[in-house]
């Protein structure tokens, strides 16, 4: 590893710590060179499958977006920025399970509202508004009843 502050090449690593639950790596270095210190993170590089939008359109799976989305249904929440991480890793390992090249939005979308409505109700309300796109609050109620009757018959 190369020093960023002399561009040596004779670095040492002066300690390693596991984060995420064992997924990265934190390693404290010191460059032989220069005697700076400084930081690096090894993680696990993932290939996610692509997203299939409802129009048809195809793009990558974006971290980033899915936990901004998260982030604005939990906001004002008693929801930490951790939970929301634990959220994202979750739902991460769920699409991972699933293993396919291509997975629909409206999957993922179903995903997160089953771990928003375990998490919490006010959150999980707000993200399904959005997601479904109600035009009105009749078909919002409507469709929070029939997800409430499967949700109830896929428990029992």
């Amino acid at each position: 590893m190369r020093c960023p502050f002399c561009d040596s090449n004779d670095t040492k690593v002066v300690d390693s710590r596991l984060l995420k639950e064992g997924f990265s790596i934190r390693r404290r270095r010191r460059c032989d060179e220069c005697t700076k210190r400084f930081t690096t993170y090894e993680t696990i590089e993932i290939s996610m499958p692509m997203v299939v939008k409802m129009d048809g359109r195809r793009e990558p799976y974006k971290r980033e977006k899915i936990k901004g989305g998260l982030e604005k249904a939990c906001q004002k929440r008693p929801i930490s920025t951790d939970q929301v991480d634990r959220l994202v890793e979750n739902l991460e390992k769920n699409i991972l399970e699933i293993n396919e090249k291509e997975i629909s939005s409206i999957e993922i979308g179903k995903l997160i509202m089953m771990y928003l409505r375990n998490l919490d109700p006010v959150a999980y309300i707000r993200f399904a508004s959005v997601y479904r796109k109600f035009q009105d609050v009749e078909e919002f109620v409507n469709n929070i009843k029939d997800e409430e009757t499967n949700f109830n018959s896929s428990v029992n």
